[in-house]
């Protein structure tokens, strides 16, 4: 194990043993996203190796930065530099690749299923829940089978595969019904994570039509259903009429009020009566905490499943008694709004990074036998791509900004809280590269299935007992006797 040698490791499936006594207490951090990388750099910043082992467990080995998906689906930075890598970014502590499959706070342990062999269990002495959130579906006939979300940095480049793809082959296509199939693309749910990604996702293919002789811009059919009666909820109603007038006018089609009732085999029913044929669905519809919270683990949780955390981000029953040595962040904590009673934090990447700093510091007051301090931070604002130059913006609860002045706030502020200044640089370079060549629209779709080609060609086994006959041969015989043929 990646562990020095006070960790206490043990294979849950072999007989229980009593931990090792550990001359220093060990940290250990549930997920490497925004809570779990930033708890994890604070601390190790603020305790010294002597102080404290910091562990971080997560099933991937990099952190995604949420709010660069879609630019990276439309191509304006490369997916690898919307993610840092947690042995770059994590220096000095300890990072488990695997997925928690168990919390026992009240042995203070939880168990780790890693992609390959046993899984063990590791204890601890301060645990920080930062597992954030998962995809929230609902039983929909044939969206588990038609439909892609949009919540990681896979997801977005097959979407972003996936479109230009469906722009290639619907270029070489002569049936109309099937080409107006094609290139239907239909996104589900107004939310920010939705209409950033319809938005650059829309300005990416018209932009791409440049380059087909016999797909034009108008040939595009983009649709955005939403349940709720408008779109972007996190700003103010003017400017989300604003945003969605501004959609409106590139062609994009939006059903408000409207449910999504069945996508099977790709075609589209929804509550209203709408029905029509697509190759592209893309699910935006909310996400939801992480259900370990709620169906494995011993720790209080909401109604929602989220864990229940005071305003110092230590986790609480309902009737507010702190639970010792636990600690929760982010999307998958219910995290109180001090300045606005009643209410929670909103799940998004400005409270989570902001969050994660205060949680350290409050683990670090506690081992320096100081008070835990309220996390409370007034919202700076929000930003909202809405493809290339375009955007809203509301900062400071008084500046409005439209076009591309919210753009480039947008860009601006996501960049500097993108973690490492390599990956800022490589973003900026990016960018710049962009801005100088243009977009560079290539489908790597065979990237998602790399050994479809060799099945193909692959020849059937011989039967059993039947002698397999090899012979070596070299590349200039081959050619030779290709060329006698």
């Amino acid at each position: 194990m990646p562990q020095n040698d006070l960790t206490s490791v043990s294979h849950a499936s072999g007989p229980a043993s009593p931990p090792r006594p550990r001359k220093v207490p060990r940290i250990v951090v549930l997920g490497g996203g925004s809570v779990g990388l930033y708890v994890a750099r604070r601390l190790r910043k603020k305790l010294k190796k002597r102080e404290a082992a910091i562990v971080v467990v997560d099933p991937r080995p990099y952190m995604t930065y949420a709010p660069f998906l879609p630019e990276a689906a439309a191509g304006s930075i490369d997916a690898r530099d919307v993610v840092a890598p947690h042995r770059k970014a994590l220096k000095g502590i300890d990072v488990l690749q695997g997925k928690v499959t168990t919390i026992e706070h009240g042995r203070k342990a939880v168990k780790i299923q890693p992609e390959s062999g046993d899984e063990y269990e590791v204890t601890y002495d301060q645990l920080v829940v930062g597992l954030g959130s998962v995809s929230r579906t609902l039983p929909i006939p044939g969206l588990a089978e038609a439909a892609i979300g949009f919540k990681n940095v896979e997801e977005a480049i097959a979407v972003r595969n996936h479109v230009i793809n469906r722009l290639d082959v619907a270029s070489s296509t002569w049936d109309a019904d099937l080409r107006k199939r094609m290139l239907t693309f239909t996104f589900v749910g107004g939310g920010f994570a939705g209409i950033e990604a319809l938005a650059e996702i829309e300005d990416m293919a018209r932009y791409a039509t440049r380059q087909y002789n016999t797909i034009e811009a108008s040939d595009l059919r983009f649709v955005m259903i939403e349940g709720a009666g408008r779109i972007l909820p996190e700003v103010t109603e003017p400017m989300g009429e604003y945003a969605l007038a501004e959609l409106k006018k590139r062609g994009i089609e939006f059903h408000l009020n409207t449910f999504l009732s069945s996508c099977v085999d790709g075609h589209v029913v929804t509550s209203t009566g709408v029905e029509f044929d697509t190759e592209t669905i893309v699910w935006t519809a909310g996400v939801k905490a992480n259900p370990v919270i709620k169906e494995a683990s011993d720790l209080p949780f909401d109604k929602m499943g989220r864990a229940i955390v005071l305003p110092t981000l230590q986790i609480a029953t309902e009737d507010g008694e702190v639970v010792e040595g636990a600690w929760a962040a982010g999307d998958c904590a219910a995290v109180p709004d001090v300045n606005n009673p009643g209410k929670f934090c909103p799940p998004n990447a400005q409270h989570a990074i902001r969050e994660a700093v205060r949680l350290a510091d409050n683990i670090v007051a506690l081992y320096k036998d100081k008070p835990a301090v309220d996390y409370d931070h007034k919202n700076l604002g929000v930003v909202a791509s809405l493809g290339l130059y375009k955007g809203v913006a509301e900062l400071f609860g008084f500046i409005k900004l439209r076009g591309f002045p919210a753009w480039v706030a947008h860009r601006g502020y996501h960049v500097m809280a993108m973690p490492t200044g390599n990956r800022k640089v490589r973003i900026l370079i990016g960018w710049i590269g962009q801005f100088l060549m243009g977009r560079e629209l290539v489908s790597l779709g065979s990237l998602h299935d790399p050994r479809q080609e060799f099945r193909n060609a692959s020849v059937p086994p011989k039967p059993a007992g039947e002698k397999v006959e090899q012979k070596a041969e070299s590349s200039a015989e081959r050619a030779e006797s290709g060329s006698k043929a």
